[in-house]
């Protein structure tokens, strides 16, 4: 079986930004005078940002100088300054590659040998590539060991931070990498056992932004449960409480977001469970042999179901001949029937035949029937209910060709091998690629829990409060109207967000900024909205060039 080629964006896109033509206005209307800006009872002198990747200004999967200058708090800052806000500093990179290097050197994966920290993510014309495929001359230069700027910075977001990492010391000392430092953490600590909130605290911050408890749910989603894990509620209350009674402690002001419902974003919502698509010519040929090979499996599960396993025809496979065809998965949840899958083909007197007609001599039925056992016990075809991550677009339909040798140390030819080694078709999805019903339900219990905790501490300190969550929900359903623009949550399309699916374009942090600024407004009688000074989204970029150095 050929690989199977899967096209992310099929559609052919024009243009690389929000898909709303501008409106047409009256201008002949007399204008209508604003009010003057005001601050109300907010104190912006000195502010400080606190945060995981979506307060650094992370975008297209790296942290890159122009990423940072259109990063939410800076925005924010030169709104501020409009009404007596001071400087904002930012550890910026050193170049618009985005990624890291350590000593001059790539950072690898000690197990799996991959990079690290790698740069940009572009646009290939149909989707998100290496920005190296686009621009073979790009070259990260921002090194963690040896070119690190020099605070204090008004900026302390560290992307990859949960909850508590904010309040480990340590958390940016070289010496403490990998086992228990960040190397955003190090750039801006300066290679010191500071906390973060103590940088914070340093500052003496008059107002300050909160927007942590992210990655609390993040990395557990988009390993597709597989590897990580969802914070503890008690951690998380006692390591946000500390937060907000510590930046509040000396009489400053701010503003707090809470958590998105991270299943949402387009890191989990453009990949469809159903990509196997009839009319490639990679793919379609195959269905009948497919059907013919699963059908004996799906007589298994019949009779399994017939001796008393609940559901077991729920996991036949059958791939259609004139629609798109869901993936299959490995769905940990259900119950291994490994073990009888390999007892009723030993047992059935036809099954060395259907052997034979792979050219394997009828002797190795037992050793194919274990076989089977082994790659079906818990395989099923994918629902809409199941979530695949966007890197899964990748994968799918492509050989395993880990797995292809070792079916070839199990005798079989390297061609058979192959053909029972295709990703979502013969060889299920593993757990990684697929965030499973059960998985979702977990990552929504958390979010719901951090949420409740971090409006209470907003409310009990009479912080300004922004539903992020609510705002995501919008973007995912219908989009949000600001200006002459409506965003969507649409990969590549929406303009809301960047090229990893999870953080925001540059378009999408403004909008953020004016929904900051609008909670501001609301808590502390300022008058951003009012007055005229949300910034204008349009002016703000939903990509960057490949040629961005």
């Amino acid at each position: 079986m050929k690989t199977i080629k899967y096209i992310l964006l099929s559609a052919v896109l024009i243009g690389f930004t929000a898909c709303n033509d501008e409106e047409d206005f009256d201008t002949t209307e007399d204008a209508v005078e604003l009010p003057a800006l005001t601050a109300g009872s907010a104190n912006l002198s000195n502010y400080v940002a606190l945060g995981n990747s979506l307060t650094a200004g992370f975008t297209d999967n790296a942290l890159f100088i122009a990423g940072q200058q259109n990063s939410l708090p800076n925005t924010l800052s030169q709104q501020f300054a409009l009404v007596g806000g001071g400087s904002f500093t930012q550890p910026l990179a050193s170049d618009n590659v985005g990624g890291l290097i350590l000593a001059g050197n790539p950072v690898l994966n000690p197990v799996t040998g991959e990079r690290l920290f790698a740069p940009r993510l572009a646009f290939g014309g149909a989707g998100p590539v290496p920005l190296e495929s686009l621009n073979p001359a790009a070259m990260s230069t921002t090194d963690f060991a040896l070119n690190n700027p020099t605070g204090p910075f008004n900026n302390l977001g560290v992307p990859g931070a949960l909850s508590f990492h904010l309040l480990a010391n340590g958390y940016g000392n070289l010496a403490n990498f990998p086992a228990a430092a960040n190397p955003y953490a190090i750039r801006i600590a300066g290679n010191t056992d500071a906390s973060i909130i103590e940088l914070a605290m340093a500052q003496s911050p008059s107002f300050f932004s909160l927007w942590i408890g992210n990655n609390d749910v993040l990395g557990y989603a988009t390993s597709g449960g597989a590897s990580g894990a969802l914070t503890d509620q008690g951690t998380f209350d006692f390591a946000y409480g500390t937060l907000i009674s510590t930046l509040t402690s000396q009489g400053a002001q701010g503003v707090v977001a809470n958590i998105p419902d991270v299943t949402s974003i387009p890191y989990f919502t453009t990949v469809p469970h159903n990509p196997l698509d009839p009319s490639n010519p990679s793919f379609g040929p195959q269905i009948p042999t497919l059907n013919g090979i699963f059908g004996q499996i799906n007589q298994v599960f019949a009779f399994l179901e017939s001796q008393g396993i609940p559901n077991a025809t729920d996991r036949q496979i059958v791939f259609s001949e004139t629609a798109a065809s869901p993936v299959v998965i490995r769905d940990e949840s259900l119950m291994d029937l490994a073990a009888q899958i390999t007892g009723v083909l030993n047992a059935s007197p036809t099954f060395p035949a259907f052997v034979q007609s792979f050219g394997l001599p009828a002797a190795a039925a037992p050793q194919v029937a274990g076989l089977l056992g082994f790659v079906y016990g818990q395989a099923r075809q994918a629902t809409p209910d199941d979530l695949m991550v966007l890197p899964s677009s990748s994968i799918i339909g492509t050989v395993n060709e880990d797995f292809a040798d070792f079916l070839g140390t199990q005798g079989l030819p390297p061609t058979l091998a192959g053909q029972f080694a295709v990703e979502g078709v013969s060889l299920p999805l593993e757990d990684k690629w697929v965030l499973l019903p059960t998985e979702q339900a977990e990552v929504a219990q958390a979010t719901s829990g951090f949420n409740a905790t971090i409006a209470a501490s907003a409310s009990q300190a009479g912080l300004a409060f922004v539903d992020a969550n609510a705002l995501l929900n919008q973007l995912a359903n219908g989009g949000l109207a600001s200006g002459d623009f409506i965003l969507t949550s649409s990969l590549v399309t929406g303009g809301a967000f960047s090229l990893d699916g999870v953080h925001p374009t540059a378009r999408g942090y403004a909008l953020l900024a004016n929904e900051f600024m609008k909670a501001i407004d609301a808590t502390y009688g300022s008058n951003f909205e009012a007055s005229g000074n949300f910034v204008d989204i349009g002016e703000y970029p939903t990509n960057y060039s490949p040629a961005l150095q």
